[in-house]
């Protein structure tokens, strides 16, 4: 049996962190070269350091001499996005930081087992074990924990943007440790928020006072209590942050990128990963599949696993787990998944509509819980799928 009573942990951390800079750089490179090209097929790296930008990886065109012609614009995205991202200091600044770009063409041994033929269809990009879950603690079906880590890290940069807390810097970790009675969080216990600001002599008191009643705002009402502890910059100073006070790299963030530990994840990182990578696609659409079987009512939570080997296009498995939670029987809903959608890699692609240039936006704050958008981004979050689950079962 399940434990009801108990206390779990989640963090997130901000745009400004040194592995989200890294994460956001590379997605905007996936954007650009699906404006060009939707199939074109890109695994692109970021590593970022004081007053350094290294890009690295391969791209895939279908007319490989416009590879070179697009090379030149990957200094300029780099820049772009560390300017969004507010990065103006001394030692990593948009304007003089140092980009190095790395890319280079797509293996073709990968490329053969990926690509299409007339003997077979387009094959996964990668071998490998994708995770979808969903759980009905909060509105958007997301873990209470990870839920609220990203909305207040969220929150604080919108008001360190539009200029309303002008010593507020880019970079920032939150953490919630969530309290739950009978199965449903009812409180937290511990708040902690570490954020890069402006003046050495602004203390660790002068912080919270700037940041809690943004955290308050955040939160649901009654969650925080007197015996509520805070964790406000508890180291002190935080004012040299980011690449520069620490190294970044793309993909060392999965578990905020995903559910905050409350459910498992595949080995693979998504950013900088074009949608024929399963790593990316399947995890979406695990998600997908799993929000849909909570917003159908089957089941309070739920946990999708598909597996892949590269260059085969229908998944090797399909696993669902409603840990108890529903009158379903899971067999039955696996079954359902394999009826309503089409899980090989240009299946999914084409249902989620995955080839546009809509991945820079998920680099932070989570690629799950968000809601989705007019031109295809976050189309993974959708519940249009209930009807046909309900009907297949």
């Amino acid at each position: 049996m399940s434990r009801k009573s108990y206390v779990f942990t989640s963090e997130s951390v901000s745009e400004g962190h040194p592995d989200k800079v890294c994460d956001r750089i590379s997605d905007a490179v996936l954007d650009a070269f699906l404006s060009e090209e939707p199939e074109a097929r890109v695994a692109a790296e970021t590593f970022a350091t004081t007053n350094r930008v290294v890009i690295g990886g391969e791209v895939g065109l279908s007319d490989r001499s416009k590879l070179h012609e697009y090379m030149g614009s990957i200094e300029q995205i780099a820049r772009d996005c560390i300017k969004d991202i507010g990065y103006e200091q001394d030692k990593f600044h948009h304007e003089t930081v140092e980009v190095t770009n790395l890319l280079h063409e797509q293996s073709a041994h990968i490329a053969q087992g990926v690509d299409s033929a007339t003997d077979k269809d387009e094959g996964a990009g990668d071998q490998g074990i994708m995770f979808g879950y969903a759980t009905d603690e909060t509105d958007m079906l997301m873990p209470a924990p990870i839920h609220y880590s990203h909305a207040i890290l969220r929150r604080l940069a919108e008001v360190r943007k539009d200029g309303t807390e002008p010593t507020l810097r880019p970079d920032a970790k939150s953490q919630l440790s969530v309290r739950y009675e009978n199965g449903k969080p009812v409180g937290v216990s511990s708040i902690v928020l570490s954020t890069q600001h402006a003046h050495e002599s602004q203390t660790s008191s002068d912080i919270r006072d700037i940041v809690e009643p943004y955290i308050r705002e955040v939160l649901p009402e009654g969650w925080i209590t007197a015996d509520t502890e805070w964790w406000v910059n508890p180291t002190g100073t935080f004012v040299i942050g980011g690449p520069d006070g620490d190294a970044g790299l793309t993909g060392r963030k999965i578990i905020v990128d995903t559910y905050g530990g409350a459910a498992p994840h595949g080995g693979g990182a998504f950013s900088g990963k074009d949608p024929t990578k399963v790593d990316r696609s399947a995890a979406y659409v695990a998600r997908y599949l799993a929000k849909n079987v909570v917003a159908a009512g089957m089941a309070a939570r739920c946990t999708i696993q598909l597996s892949y080997a590269i260059g085969v296009s229908k998944p090797l498995s399909i696993y669902c787990d409603t840990f108890g939670t529903g009158d379903v029987d899971p067999e039955a809903i696996e079954k359902a998944i394999g009826q309503v959608i089409d899980l090989t890699p240009r299946g999914i692609r084409n249902h989620l509509q995955l080839n546009r240039p809509i991945y820079q936006r998920t680099a932070a704050y989570g690629h799950f819980g968000r809601t989705p958008d007019a031109d295809g981004g976050f189309s993974w979050e959708r519940t249009d799928l209930v009807d046909a689950l309900k009907a297949a079962v």
